[in-house]
């Protein structure tokens, strides 16, 4: 099935007589005959719905599409893109674990990595996206259970060699984890590229309208967790009456137990409204994706032939950091994201954007509308100088989101507000 197909039909075929849209089943609770089938499902919470901080009809229409996008076994949604992140990372870190991450990550990642989960005990051992192959697999301990990395790095813009990433987590026996948040499964699918496990913060280019937080988890069901590594996959879990996942859930073992361990536990499942509402986004996201990469290089190559930027980092332009790895992994276009770096630092940085009228000022990204944010002074500011420059981030770098605005307008925004520095 063609993929534009699926961002419509996958996960909801109405038969005779139900509603084409996909309805919204707003209830928190299931009506079983007897105990003993409430019995049944609190044994194996796959067998049916118990609660809809597990599960919702709604949002399992979501998760059957976006899994089929992506090209996994199976998907559970989150509350949040940090929740994904959060959850991605507990389903196989415990005390004592550590895991390796790009240093050039999205801000809110890197705070939950380095400082959050390091008080949980799990160390996030940092990376630079750019080393070689050498130094990615010197970076491994014994105790590292995973790799996590973007496809596009926010707002640094870097591309993930996805092949190499996934060579060096599998030569050591562990997952790799890929935030495609910015790529979306439309212009790149990285389990063709041999990740495990694939995340998005659903807020983004999946939703496209600001209209709903939420986040996802991907399970490919093609990692072997009985490697020896993964206890928590392959011994009994004595708080489900002792299953075991790679037995019991042979297809998406990872993702099983995800839900039936830790959202049980944490609750950050989506309101079946949120749901309803990022199918719509979904639906007409491979026709959005186009547009956003054809806006996006218009607008990069304007600002590339000002001569106002230090640097623009939008991966399609031949010139831009990042080009021979999208040719690779991005050859349909790279988001409708840039970053460039303005000539004369954070004050004229600032000057800038709030010159711009157009453009929204706004702590967020991915929009049917163009944003623009100061990453330094916003979704970064609580890293050290050395984190800034590891992100790729200095005072001067603008986040421009280039919406589906005609063209003309957007670049008429930016010329008035390059003429005002």
């Amino acid at each position: 099935m063609k993929i534009e197909t699926q961002c419509l039909h996958e996960g909801y075929t109405p038969k005779n007589g139900e509603p084409r849209v996909m309805p919204i089943v707003q209830s928190t609770t299931y009506v079983y005959d007897s105990t003993d089938d409430v019995a049944a499902v609190f044994d194996d919470p796959t067998k049916s719905l118990i609660y809809s901080r597990f599960e919702n009809p709604t949002t399992d229409v979501v998760e059957k599409k976006i899994a089929a996008l992506e090209g996994g076994a199976a998907a559970m949604c989150t509350s949040s893109g940090q929740a994904a992140s959060l959850l991605s990372i507990l389903n196989i870190c415990e005390a004592g674990d550590s895991f390796i991450a790009s240093a050039s990550i999205y801000g809110g990642t890197i705070n939950l990595f380095g400082v959050t989960l390091k008080r949980m005990g799990i160390e996030c051992i940092w990376v630079d996206e750019d080393c070689t192959a050498e130094e990615l697999n010197a970076a491994f301990k014994p105790n590292t259970k995973a790799v996590f990395g973007e496809t596009l790095a926010n707002p640094a813009l870097t591309v993930l060699d996805i092949e190499m990433w996934a060579k060096a987590a599998h030569d050591h026996g562990v997952p790799l984890i890929i935030d495609n948040t910015f790529a979306t499964p439309i212009l790149c699918r990285p389990m063709e590229w041999g990740a495990d496990i694939v995340i998005h913060s659903t807020s983004k280019y999946m939703d496209g309208h600001a209209v709903q937080v939420g986040g996802v988890i991907v399970d490919s069901g093609k990692f072997d967790w009985t490697n020896g590594k993964f206890p928590c996959m392959t011994e009994p879990d004595e708080s489900y009456h002792g299953l075991v996942y790679t037995k019991d859930y042979p297809a998406a073992p990872y993702i099983t137990k995800a839900r039936m361990q830790l959202m049980r536990d944490f609750g950050c499942y989506p309101a079946a409204h949120s749901s309803f509402l990022l199918n719509l986004g979904l639906e007409t996201l491979a026709v959005r994706m186009k547009q956003y990469c054809a806006n996006a290089l218009k607008v990069a190559q304007y600002i590339e032939s000002t001569g106002k930027a230090e640097f623009v980092t939008y991966p399609a332009l031949p010139n831009s950091k990042g080009h021979e790895l999208a040719k690779k992994y991005l050859p349909d276009g790279t988001s409708g994201v840039i970053s460039f770096s303005i000539k004369g630092g954070r004050s004229t940085a600032v000057k800038f954007m709030d010159s711009l009228k157009l453009a929204s000022n706004e702590v967020h990204v991915a929009d049917i509308r163009t944003c623009v944010l100061h990453p330094a002074s916003a979704t970064h500011r609580q890293l050290t100088d050395e984190q800034l420059v590891a992100a790729g981030i200095d005072g001067g770098l603008i986040r421009f989101s280039v919406g589906l605005e005609n063209t003309d307008d957007i670049i008429a925004d930016l010329e008035e507000a390059f003429a005002k520095i």
